[in-house]
């Protein structure tokens, strides 16, 4: 952008535009192809609009967050293995009891076994290796990737020698769905996404230190590796609500996070964390409109996302090897 173009594009008018354009694409999702009785229609969208909304502020916010304790903003928070994990539950309960057990088990019951062994997991792999330091803190990233590794083979072994009618029960619940909501789910999880956000909401500003570099936060009297630990407990919180709620969708808080990072021109994160929520609310709206209204359920969005979160992961990667 020229010197004029950056006096203009504001951070302000940019959360401006891209919180109109989540509002837009919410109330053409609620109107669009209304054909009967609206009392309905209105309450049936209500849920879905409310559960992407919800799914995207939580994966948004958790890899912005993400990216300032790890200073790379080519990695997510599923890099610790969170989405392989939820793979592996479903799996694992479909193995050892069946699919039918699986699909039939109450939806709080199940959402609770996910959160709660996510959160563990990420809990226990925190105290084991994290010890404040830079060098611990790519420790626990590998080890991270080592443990999804893990997960996703133990899945695929499950895979091949379940029953194929099972099988395909099974993978039906391993692929990211908005159409399976469950009302008091939501309204846990939700409560659950305030509680943390009003946290994140009160250190906001530690955060912008933080961006800054370890040894320019310290310097600054912040203690880092309390941070980190509280940042990371944030983000895993977060990522294993929306996981449990919807399922795995790996690639999309690195796609609205970076244009996040484009459009709205400012390190703060009082800025930066909203435009990445309005746009996350875009995609998975826009997206579902999309599908629903032109494609007539052609694909499932969290196919599309993930293939278009790839390709700009691809990207980044090969942008950086070029500098």
């Amino acid at each position: 952008m020229g010197s004029n173009a950056k006096r203009i594009w504001t951070p302000a008018l940019a959360l401006m535009l891209l919180a109109g354009l989540a509002c837009l694409s919410v109330a053409l999702f609620m109107t669009v192809g209304v054909k009967g009785n609206w009392g309905f229609v209105l309450p049936f969208r209500g849920l879905k609009i409310a559960t992407m909304a919800l799914v995207g502020y939580a994966i948004a916010v958790s890899t912005v967050l993400f990216h300032t304790v790890t200073a790379n903003r080519i990695l997510t928070p599923s890099i610790m293995g969170f989405d392989a994990l939820f793979i592996l539950i479903q799996t694992s309960i479909a193995f050892f009891f069946g699919a039918m057990f699986l699909t039939g088990l109450p939806p709080g019951l199940l959402f609770l076994i996910q959160t709660a062994t996510m959160t563990v997991f990420a809990g226990l792999l925190f105290n084991w290796l994290f010890r404040g330091g830079v060098r611990e803190l790519h420790l626990m990233l590998l080890s991270g990737i080592i443990f999804g590794l893990l997960f996703r083979s133990l899945s695929s072994f499950f895979r091949r020698v379940i029953d194929p009618d099972e099988f395909l029960i099974l993978q039906d619940t391993l692929f990211a769905s908005f159409n399976r909501a469950n009302p008091e789910l939501l309204s846990v999880a939700a409560t659950l996404v305030l509680l943390v956000s009003l946290a994140a909401w009160r250190l906001r500003n530690v955060f912008d230190v933080m961006a800054l570099g370890r040894e320019t936060a310290v310097n600054l009297g912040v203690n880092h590796r309390r941070m980190v630990t509280v940042t990371l407990a944030m983000v895993t919180v977060l990522v294993s609500v929306s996981t449990a709620l919807v399922g795995p969708v790996t690639f999309f808080g690195l796609l609205v996070a970076n244009l996040a990072y484009m459009l709205v021109p400012s390190h703060r994160h009082i800025l930066v964390l909203p435009g990445a929520a309005f746009l996350a609310v875009t995609c998975l709206v826009g997206g579902q409109l999309f599908l629903e209204r032109v494609l007539s359920y052609g694909s499932a969005l969290s196919i599309v996302i993930e293939f278009a979160g790839g390709i700009v992961f691809i990207m980044m990667i090969v942008m950086r090897g070029a500098r």
